[in-house]
């Protein structure tokens, strides 16, 4: 396979971001999209050069011209379809979370293990030099010995007929912006061979939407002993941080969900302070190149569905702590419901 073709489940907004410009720009063909209203899949398509609309999901995941699938379907939906695109021999892309719980995920990853197409979870900050050069600044004493590091996430709410605030579609903070913080965490422990210790965590639910939290505090232990907490909001400015403290200094990463919009790395030690920049060149687009050299190349990565699972038992583990529940869902009923076409589409 020289180049990849891609389908489109949903013709969701992040898809303008995460696959459209860094697929177009790599060569890669847009074969397909299926979404509810076809009419505004067509003019969707025609507006981004997509080569043709299907009449629904079943159908995308089935297209013998599809290599890979793209998922950016609400969080309810992921686990069925990425079922659903892996039993059809597909690719996977999908968003982040890999599933409603971590149940669901060990149902996709259990899929998954008796095929061979690469199954990536698009936590797309991972792949960017600029979290790299986080990670290296934090481990290498550049800063001292790590002691704390904060993640905060913020943005301003979405309207209340929004997704994200549905229960029944497995929304709330934690799962939109949270599962980031997490995996932000979560990474710097595997860098010190381990894992998080979860210590507190609190939420707030929205207002009218009982089990959907507007916003978290987590606290963790790392391995090393360091401190990390995260906070995330739904209802606030925008702002994408990673702190990293250290004996002799820190280190900030300003935006590191959108380094295009703000490239800098910020060190502080006792010789002063440097600002380090790493272009404009998107998280997105090195995301893309991970994906296809894992596909072409078999080269490895570290999204795929065993740390998605793993991700998901810290997240539900977040939920019970907070004292809301995990998101609920059943993947293999929602696989067998939208393949007889009672699922319907919501992008």
């Amino acid at each position: 396979m020289t180049t990849l073709r891609i389908g489109l489940l949903g013709a969701a907004r992040i898809s303008d971001l995460a696959v459209i410009p860094p697929a177009q720009d790599a060569g890669y063909r847009l074969v397909a999209v299926a979404a509810r209203d076809p009419e505004r899949a067509r003019r969707w398509a025609e507006e981004r050069q997509v080569e043709r609309v299907v009449a629904s999901y079943a159908e995308l995941v089935t297209d013998p011209e599809v290599d890979v699938v793209y998922n950016p379907l609400p969080n309810s939906l992921h686990a069925p379809w990425n079922i659903a695109a892996i039993e059809a021999g597909k690719h996977l892309l999908t968003e982040k979370p890999f599933a409603s719980n971590a149940i669901e995920a060990a149902t996709v990853r259990d899929t998954a293990a008796a095929r061979s197409q690469v199954v990536f979870e698009g936590f797309h900050y991972r792949y960017h030099p600029i979290f790299e050069r986080l990670l290296e600044v934090s481990a290498d004493r550049t800063i001292g010995r790590l002691t704390d590091m904060r993640v905060s996430m913020s943005m301003p709410a979405p309207g209340e007929d929004d997704l994200r605030w549905s229960w029944l579609l497995a929304g709330g903070a934690l799962m939109d912006l949270g599962c980031y913080a997490i995996h932000v965490i979560r990474t710097f422990a595997l860098q010190q061979a381990g894992v998080p210790e979860l210590i507190s965590a609190r939420a707030v639910e929205r207002s009218g939407r009982p089990q959907v939290d507007e916003s978290a505090h987590l606290e963790f232990r790392l391995p090393g002993g360091a401190g990390a907490v995260a906070d995330v909001t739904m209802d606030g400015p925008w702002e994408f941080t990673i702190t990293a403290i250290g004996s002799t200094g820190s280190a900030t990463v300003c935006n590191f969900v959108n380094v295009h919009h703000d490239d800098r790395l910020i060190l502080r030690t006792s010789e002063g302070e440097l600002v380090e920049h790493f272009g404009s060149r998107s998280t997105y687009h090195y995301q893309m190149d991970a994906l296809a050299s894992a596909i072409t190349e078999s080269s490895p990565f570290p999204t795929g569905p065993d740390d998605a699972v793993a991700n998901m038992h810290m997240i539900d583990a977040c939920y019970l702590a907070s004292g809301l529940q995990p998101r609920q869902g059943d993947a293999r009923q929602l696989a067998a419901d939208g393949q007889r076409g009672r699922m319907g589409g919501y992008r």
